[in-house]
């Protein structure tokens, strides 16, 4: 690694597989790019981004003129051309909420046919602990050569946040653990050259593992009790918001902001991976087990405010107009996965209310998958009841005066109730009562 800069495949383009593609390219090291998706291999290699991310765009774009990143289909053959393969594929759960590796063995096996003496595998997608001694070593191992003897494995969690990823790439601190000594200090090695963060070396594999499983679950965790809160909060006639403010002010309290639910690709998914691996121990999990079921119920919550305000007001839900304003899972991003939005129009649907949605992110084909009717803010504000669901900044400008009904629930807390009950508003929220 001091010697001579490796060639880097990485196998999987996409929100974190892509911009640690492009800045290793940055760094000076030959990049191949590896993704099932034709298009988003086109797309690369004609220099354009096929993601909406700060600064991406133009990363690849001179990363392929300078010809340090390309971008293939032919994983089997860049395994045999890399001297690091990393594997930044998506590990999503499935319909009983265990973990979905077929990505990740996928990959396993077709760097299998091309692995060589010497070179470095590194998992970078979040796994359940346990995952790569137990499920993705062996299948590296079909290539007939040893994991920690002729090859290497080291784990390092991503950290980094949409809309922010190419600097909290560079910048937070990582943690990398290593089937050996040699494997970490090879991956330290190579990381060294990308980040301004400090690393961390662990003392193993599963340590590294369950470091990112743990600061997820500690933020799901966090919110969970902020949601248990605001809705104690709400039937006390107190603002939960204003409570979990000064209570912060203790200098060892750090509450989280209470919302509709959690979303994203790592919070409503990781801690499912710790309670699967704990259930196979027999081991349970209760803390991180409920605040999953508090999380997952804050979008039902959210509709059962917008029925009750609704009838208090003498309509029912039943052909009402409810729009809702973000369908993106955080604000100011374009990402959908896992969204509260996705229970909370398939819940008011079904109780026949018509949704109409805005996200200056999210593209119009999303919102229709998700049952509801793409509209401009203008409309969305004439529904009978008007809903804050993602806290996009342009949100944030919403008048009372916008509000043609007089029925807002604001599920994040980035307005002031004041503010629209002194205009006539029904301002209600999450932690609002």
């Amino acid at each position: 690694m001091n010697n001579k800069k490796p060639t880097i495949g990485v196998f999987g383009l996409g929100h974190i597989g892509l911009p640690t593609a492009v800045i290793f390219a940055k760094n000076g090291f030959n990049v191949i790019g590896i993704d099932l998706n034709p298009k988003i291999v086109d797309m690369i290699n004609k220099g354009k981004s096929p993601i909406e991310e700060c600064g991406l765009g133009e990363l690849i774009h001179d990363s392929i003129k300078s010809k340090k990143l390309s971008a293939t289909n032919d994983g089997k053959t860049a395994a045999k051309l890399s001297d690091v393969m990393i594997i930044v594929v998506p590990t999503p759960k499935n319909n009983k909420n265990e973990s979905e590796l077929s990505a990740v063995q996928s990959v396993c096996h077709t760097i299998s046919n091309g692995l060589n003496k010497g070179d470095l595998v590194i998992v970078e997608s979040t796994v359940p602990p346990g995952a790569c001694d137990e499920i993705i070593i062996p299948i590296l191992e079909n290539s007939g050569l040893s994991a920690g003897e002729d090859f290497g494995v080291a784990y390092t969690p991503e950290r980094a946040l949409p809309t922010n990823t190419i600097h909290e790439m560079t910048h937070n601190a990582r943690v990398i653990g290593g089937i050996n000594d040699l494997s970490a200090k090879k991956a330290f090695e190579l990381y060294k050259n990308i980040t301004k963060g400090e690393i961390v070396i662990l003392d193993n594999l599963i340590s590294a593992e369950m470091v990112k499983l743990m600061e997820n679950t500690y933020r799901d965790v966090n919110i969970a009790l902020a949601n248990e809160f605001a809705i104690l909060c709400e039937n006390l006639g107190v603002n939960a918001i204003k409570a979990i403010e000064a209570a912060n002010h203790h200098p060892r309290v750090n509450i989280h902001s209470p919302g509709p639910g959690v979303g994203g690709h790592c919070l409503s998914i990781d801690p499912y991976f710790i309670i699967e691996k704990s259930a196979k121990m027999g081991i349970e999990c209760p803390v991180i087990s409920t605040s999953r079921q508090v999380n997952e119920k804050m979008p039902i919550h959210v509709a059962n405010l917008i029925i009750k305000s609704l009838l208090n007001k003498g309509k029912k839900i039943e052909n009402s107009k409810i729009g809702i304003l973000g369908i993106a899972y955080k604000g100011n991003v374009a990402d959908a996965r896992e969204t509260p939005a996705i229970t909370l129009i398939k819940y008011l649907k079904n109780r026949g209310a018509q949704i109409y949605a805005q996200d200056p992110f999210v593209d119009k084909n999303s919102i229709e998958n998700l049952g509801a009717i793409p509209s401009p803010i203008e409309d969305v504000l004439y529904c009978d009841c008007v809903v804050l669901l993602t806290d996009h900044d342009i949100y944030k400008k919403i008048k009372p005066s916008m509000i043609k009904n007089n029925l807002f629930i604001c599920t994040r807390p980035v307005l002031n109730p004041e503010e629209f009950l002194k205009d006539g508003v029904d301002f209600k929220g999450v932690g609002i009562p």
